[in-house]
């Protein structure tokens, strides 16, 4: 995470504080753990109102894959085996199409919606950039008006972010 977004301190205060919505300020919160032995994953995760709505890790798609039914064989030989199944599923199963997404999936979608404009991360076809920009204090009643004849087709997950931000 380091290279694409400097400290998480740093990434915390840009996104609650500087980039944030008004009207959401001490309502949104992110977090970010990393346990020993994680070889270098974290778990990203988002709140609304202190409870947690969204979790970002391998083990969230991971999980996800296996309750959708995409993994199709449960008896591994070992580990190596296990994680070469989902790295073909990551590969065939795009972001757009799945409901969980990684922690590196996270930090690109962090470091993509830092680098375009508002407009371009709004109407991404990434739900990540689109969930960053629509807590962004830089959308305008205009675009919010246009979001929400929007609304009904995104994630379930994203759809809670719009109502949040359309209220």
């Amino acid at each position: 995470m380091g290279k694409i977004l400097g400290s998480w301190s740093g990434m915390r205060k840009y996104l609650e504080k500087e980039m944030l919505a008004d009207c959401l300020h001490g309502r949104i919160r992110y977090n970010c753990t990393t346990y020993v032995g994680m070889d270098g994953c974290h778990i990203f995760e988002v709140y609304i109102d202190n409870k947690m709505v969204k979790q970002f890790s391998w083990e969230t798609v991971n999980t996800y894959f296996i309750e959708n039914e995409y993994k199709m064989d449960s008896n591994y030989f070992g580990i190596i085996e296990y994680w070469d199944e989902f790295w073909a599923l990551m590969d065939t199963v795009p972001m757009q199409s799945r409901q969980e997404y990684t922690d590196n999936e996270f930090c690109k979608s962090l470091e993509n919606y830092r680098n375009q404009s508002i407009q371009d991360s709004i109407q991404s076809e990434n739900p990540l950039e689109r969930m960053f920009a629509v807590l962004d204090r830089r959308v305008g009643k205009r675009s919010l008006e246009k979001l929400k004849e929007t609304m009904e087709e995104q994630n379930e997950w994203l759809q809670q972010f719009y109502r949040l931000r359309l209220l």
